[in-house]
């Protein structure tokens, strides 16, 4: 039996994903938020549940963006995760910046 993908097998697929990444959207902050006791599920479940939609084939460019704000949206939770602010900063951003002062000997 041939187990290649289809059109409906895709879009399918690209269905099921929009489902996902709709209610992570839905239920990542309020979770990351919780209760007095804390947060109900830990920044590390939200971020392994992106990654696994990340990892998935055909995503589209509108799913790749809505993945892409979610896991920016749960740096903002788990700082410990985030790069850090040098790392981040698009290629050549430092070239902006002005000469070291040379001394003068």
């Amino acid at each position: 039996m041939d187990h290649t993908l289809t059109a409906p097998n895709n879009a399918l697929l690209a269905t099921l994903i929009d489902q996902d990444i709709a209610h992570i959207r839905r239920v990542m902050e309020p979770s990351l938020l919780g209760d007095l006791g804390g947060s109900i599920l830990p920044p590390a479940y939200w971020r392994k549940r992106l990654h696994a939609l990340l990892d998935a084939e055909h995503l589209t460019h509108a799913q790749l963006c809505a993945v892409d704000g979610l896991l920016l949206q749960l740096d903002q939770f788990d700082p410990a995760e985030r790069l850090p602010e040098w790392k981040a900063l698009p290629l050549g951003a430092h070239e902006n910046r002005p000469a070291p002062l040379q001394r003068i000997s």
